[in-house]
């Protein structure tokens, strides 16, 4: 009785000391100088973006989202993520960035139907889950994760005065990439993005004006 108790008290302790040192890795890197930070790299529809790592939770593998009816076209259904629910994004289109017959390109059938075309389930496609912190059960949709970056190696790009609440800021890095820096904080906040039900004065299977 005695070791069990002694086992368990451990594993509390180990636990909390986990926590403690999660709590302090998350509070410097959200103290740290942004020049300094790491970012992670993705492709997002044709856009290298650049993601908060203390806003992100997982990147997982691809898979197929279980439409939803009667939802704007970027949003592109339910993915069971370890057993949680997590509304799909697909950012491209959201945005506007208009690729086309790219991931998440949203037509309308014969009965006039919301329907989305599923993106190519192509090996390096990710989902980018939110934070938990965040409250919002969703994940973006990404082509391909290009690993981490950092801010320091790029020179700000401030030819966009005039920049969305979801863009923290533009870069070039040395080679002459355009990087867009995303704030998914920015992104919750937007009504915009918590209107996933298409209005009632809306026709299914068309996008909203941008």
């Amino acid at each position: 009785m005695g070791d069990a108790a002694t086992d368990s008290g451990e594993r509390r302790s180990r636990l909390r000391q986990y926590q403690v040192q999660l709590l302090e890795r998350m509070q410097a890197a959200q103290g740290a100088d942004t020049t300094a930070a790491r970012e992670l790299g993705a492709l997002i529809g044709a856009r290298h973006c650049l993601l908060d790592l203390t806003q992100l939770g997982e990147i997982v593998p691809y898979q197929p989202a279980a439409a939803v009816p009667l939802t704007q076209p970027w949003y592109l259904g339910l993915a069971n993520v370890r057993g949680n629910l997590l509304g799909v994004i697909d950012l491209a289109a959201y945005i506007g960035d208009g690729f086309g017959e790219g991931p998440g390109h949203a037509t309308e059938d014969g009965a006039g139907a919301h329907a989305v075309h599923a993106p190519p389930a192509g090996p390096e496609t990710r989902l980018l889950t939110f934070a938990a912190g965040m409250g919002l059960p969703c994940a973006l949709l990404a082509n391909r994760v290009l690993g981490l970056r950092r801010l320091a190696d790029m020179r700000p790009d401030g030819s966009d005065a005039a920049a969305p609440g979801w863009c923290a800021g533009r870069y070039i890095d040395d080679g002459g990439q355009p990087w867009t820096r995303l704030d998914l904080a920015g992104l919750a906040r937007e009504p915009r993005f918590l209107q996933v039900g298409l209005q009632a004065s809306q026709p299914a299977g068309l996008a909203e004006a941008r």
